[in-house]
């Protein structure tokens, strides 16, 4: 499934401006600079302990071994004094790999300058001679490889983060300005409720419409971060904003002017890196992140080579009971509400399908096949979405995602709870906190809703590996141990 939106299927392509990219990657594809700089500086650490073992091998003088640790801690710290990892857009490779020579050079005529007065001055000579060559030919080969990932991942849009700004005032122009120096953050748009009155583009970034539109407009699943500009002046209209924008899932900061021109500048230039003012929204938390993905990388590996098998024995199951194919594709709601394609082994007669769950699940649906009634009972129809949490579209713990336009009666079930949202603020999951406690299958009445997205909300703040762990552990007698539910 491609992740991205290109120009050719976005509807606002004639309106795209100076800061938007060539396509359109979801925000949970974003990579954190913080976490790659730890990543680059790991990698540095053990590039030099390698330098280190090949010099102390050609040596052959086992002595020498401290001394080689004491140079590539030198040269390690000199890389962070020399901002070796700030790897800015502006730099290309010949300087930057000039830089990181000189922080080499630095780090090891430091060493030589500390240890001269405890090591006999040939031997010092001899070792650093031999081993700062191997250090710089080292870290170059490991920048070399940061700089070309780095320069991919702003390429595609994996590092550069989107924005859109509500409020087509003097800081959105200024914020702006500052963005299109430096190039850290790509402004996708511009929402104001007086777009009537506003202009239709700011510095060439197109005003798309007021904050109605902004609510329901495709590009959000995109956007990592809604900048508020409105003047701190203006209290009422700052807060109707900011009660309207806080049922999205997106991080929603402030850029106030209120602390003059000077202190604007500061929070401008922080703009790509930290939030400004933080009001609501998901901020993520990337080593959890991280530790997240690493659990549904092993975990989902390991089901799905346990599971294999019996995938094969439900999907024939499947055809045999009634014509059709085996899986079922549905559009549903992802992280950040990114649509995204989740698969199911199918229930239900193939022209009696609802891709919109536009009639959810009841006791003796007729819809139901006789394999159907029997997987769903189990949850065995679930088991293919393990291949979209592989995909990174899902998680293995976490709300469950719903169909898009699924409806709760005559409404649309995300109209009837205001934080119905919040649940996007973290991947779906195939199990989760609401299964374990009773709130699974259908929710075809409002108080369901409720209930369901208040245990989601509940897990999102509470989320960690060991409450994932313990949630997987008590899904299986938790589904078994349950007769009644209709699913």
């Amino acid at each position: 499934m491609d992740d991205t939106i290109s120009p050719a299927d976005d509807m606002w392509g004639e309106r795209r401006g100076p800061l938007r990219p060539e396509r359109l990657s979801p925000t949970r594809t974003r990579l954190s600079g913080r976490m790659l700089t730890r990543f680059f500086q790991a990698g540095d650490g053990l590039a030099l302990i390698g330098a280190a073992l090949v010099a102390q091998s050609l040596s052959g003088a086992a002595s020498v071994s401290m001394l080689h640790s004491a140079a590539g801690l030198a040269v390690f710290i000199s890389l962070q004094l020399f901002d070796t990892y700030r790897l800015g857009r502006a730099e290309d490779l010949a300087l930057h790999l000039m830089r990181v020579t000189v922080a080499v050079a630095v780090g090891a005529a430091a060493c030589f300058a500390i240890a001269a007065p405890f090591t006999a001055l040939p031997a010092l000579a001899e070792t650093l001679g031999l081993w700062a060559p191997l250090g710089v030919l080292a870290m170059a080969l490991a920048h070399a490889i940061w700089w070309l990932n780095v320069r991919r991942w702003r390429a595609n849009g994996r590092l550069t983060p989107n924005i859109v700004i509500v409020g087509a005032t003097g800081a959105a122009e200024r914020l702006i300005g500052a963005v299109l120096k430096n190039r850290e953050a790509n402004v996708l748009g511009i929402f104001d409720d007086r777009a009537a009155r506003a202009p239709k583009r700011v510095r060439d970034v197109p005003v798309l419409g007021d904050t109605q539109a902004l609510l329901a407009h495709r590009i959000m699943p995109y956007v990592d971060r809604i900048v508020v500009t409105v003047p701190s002046g203006a209290r009422d209209r700052v807060r109707a904003l900011l009660a309207r924008l806080e049922v999205l899932p997106n991080e929603i900061t402030l850029l106030l002017d209120r602390n003059g021109a000077a202190d604007e500048a500061v929070a401008i230039g922080r703009i790509a890196d930290l939030p400004l003012t933080r009001i609501s929204g998901a901020q993520m938390d990337h080593g959890k992140a991280l530790a997240k993905r690493v659990q549904d990388l092993i975990i989902g590996t390991i089901a799905l080579l346990l599971f294999g098998p019996l995938m094969l024995f439900v999907a024939a199951a499947v055809r045999m009971d009634s014509p059709g194919p085996a899986l079922f594709r549905q559009r549903r709601h992802g992280f950040n509400n990114e649509e995204i394609v989740v698969w199911k082994f199918r229930s239900m007669r193939v022209e009696a399908a609802d891709a919109k769950a536009a009639r959810q699940i009841s006791a003796d649906d007729d819809r139901v096949t006789r394999v159907g009634r029997f997987i769903r009972k189990t949850s065995l129809d679930e088991l293919p979405q393990i291949f979209n949490v592989l995909m990174g579209e899902m998680s293995l713990v976490g709300p469950r995602p719903h169909a898009i336009g699924m409806k709760t009666g005559d409404v649309e079930s995300h109209r009837l709870v205001a934080e119905y949202a919040h649940r996007h603020r973290m991947k779906p999951g195939m199990t989760g906190w609401a299964a374990i406690h009773g709130s699974r299958g259908a929710i075809d009445t409002p108080d369901l809703v409720k209930q369901r997205v208040s245990l989601d909300v509940e897990y999102i703040e509470r989320q960690s590996f060991w409450l994932d762990l313990y949630i997987m552990l008590m899904t299986v007698p938790c589904l078994l141990g349950d007769s009644e539910t209709v699913r």
